[in-house]
């Protein structure tokens, strides 16, 4: 049982302040070099003609509108944003009087190919880096076909830069497509483990009840002539747990066929093998009976375990009384382990529908250790799923940690 953690402060700004700070440092950039600074004899770059005349002041204005609304529709229309920024730089490079567009005027542009790059479909990030080369293509031909003299080398400079930023973003795309691919089958090789475990308890139930059916079976053969009322109340005993049984195996099996045609495709070799002790563990199966003494024990290992019951006791289905076990069995486990605390508070909703647990904590709500999840959460979901039942987990808004679950109680056992 863990919360989530936080997202680093860095990765929660959005990809539109990123444009937008990268350009105002390049205009604070270009500004600097055509200034004299303390200890230069002259600016750096001379200011063109209407650097700083009102006209070229409205040009740089116009060009920063055009960036903000692009970086507004980066996420959601990226080519389109692409290309109100490519016409934001180009128009911000008109006053400056120089023969390419700066790289000061194109650093923006870099950040947002970025962005695209790593989060859009990969088509989209090539369509977004041939535009920007375009654009730089495009200024330097204008430029040769009036004449007028241009900056080849630094352009190129900037064309590098270019091709930089979408290979990184590239790269940052396949390495979030790997771990997404990753995370799918760990947590598919996850579910088939506690499928595999909840069909191995099922088997030990069936087991439990043929073994009753045959010793009823016996025993009323025997007395059927001498003392026919016994047996009559062994074959009544006979057919009840044949019903049960039946009825468990037909849940169990639809609701495991249902889950393997939904479920994603395995890769080679995935499948996933029992420990042979598991397989072959003798202990007999647990149940709501035993949540007590899962409190004692817990509670003399050092964490107080309060069990609240509520409803009336009446027999369950097997395969909920499992179930409802092992996810208390699970959550209290997880207590111990992370949440840190001397305490925890267990609650059983014994009503005629349904059998509600509940499992809180005022703990940490996660690992202290700050990593990822485990999968015992997700074997306690896949329980309540296959019973067609609820289950939930996260933090309490006032502090701790919270797991319920809800498991119906079929019709013709209430």
């Amino acid at each position: 049982m863990h919360a989530m953690p936080p997202m680093p402060l860095l990765k929660r700004v959005q990809p539109s302040v990123w444009v937008a700070l990268a350009w105002v440092a390049g205009m604070v950039f270009t500004f600097l070099v055509r200034l004299r600074l303390p200890g230069e004899e002259e600016p750096a770059v001379l200011a063109g003609v209407l650097f700083f005349r009102w006209d070229g002041l409205i040009m740089l204005a116009l060009a920063t509108a055009l960036v903000a609304a692009g970086g507004r529709r980066l996420s959601g229309r990226p080519l389109g944003a692409m290309a109100l920024l490519l016409a934001g730089s180009v128009l911000a490079t008109t006053p400056l009087s120089v023969g390419e567009i700066p790289l000061a005027q194109f650093l923006a542009i870099d950040v947002a190919l970025y962005f695209v790059a790593s989060a859009q479909p990969r088509r989209t990030g090539v369509v977004a880096v041939a535009m920007a080369l375009g654009t730089l293509a495009g200024f330097l031909g204008f430029r040769l076909l009036r004449g007028w003299n241009v900056g080849t080398s630094a352009e190129m400079a900037v064309a590098m830069t270019v091709v930089i930023a979408w290979l990184i973003g590239n790269s940052t795309h396949q390495a979030r497509e790997y771990a997404e691919k990753s995370r799918v089958q760990a947590a598919a090789r996850a579910v088939t483990a506690e499928r595999l475990r909840v069909a191995r308890e099922m088997h030990d139930t069936v087991a439990h009840s043929i073994g009753i059916i045959a010793l009823q079976a016996g025993a009323a053969a025997r007395v059927i002539e001498t003392q026919p009322v016994a047996a009559r109340e062994a074959l009544g005993s006979i057919e009840t747990a044949g019903r049960e049984t039946l009825a468990g195996l037909r849940r169990m099996l639809g609701a495991l066929r249902q889950a393997e045609s939904e479920a994603p495709e395995h890769p080679a070799g995935a499948a996933y093998v029992a420990p042979l002790d598991q397989a072959l563990d003798p202990a007999p199966v647990p149940g709501l009976v035993d949540v007590d003494r899962l409190a004692a024990t817990t509670t003399a290992a050092g964490v107080r375990v309060d069990v609240r019951w509520h409803g009336e006791p009446r027999p369950l289905p097997p395969e909920i009384d499992i179930s409802a076990y092992r996810i208390i069995q699970e959550a209290v486990t997880n207590v111990v382990r992370h949440a840190g605390i001397p305490s925890c508070r267990v609650t059983v909703d014994r009503r005629t529908e349904e059998l509600s647990i509940e499992i809180t904590d005022d703990g940490r709500g996660g690992r202290p250790d700050g990593k990822s999840p485990g999968w015992g959460l997700v074997g306690m979901r896949e329980r309540a799923t296959l019973l067609h039942g609820d289950f939930s987990a996260g933090p309490r808004p006032e502090g701790g940690f919270r797991v319920a679950a809800r498991l119906p109680v079929p019709v013709g056992v209430r």
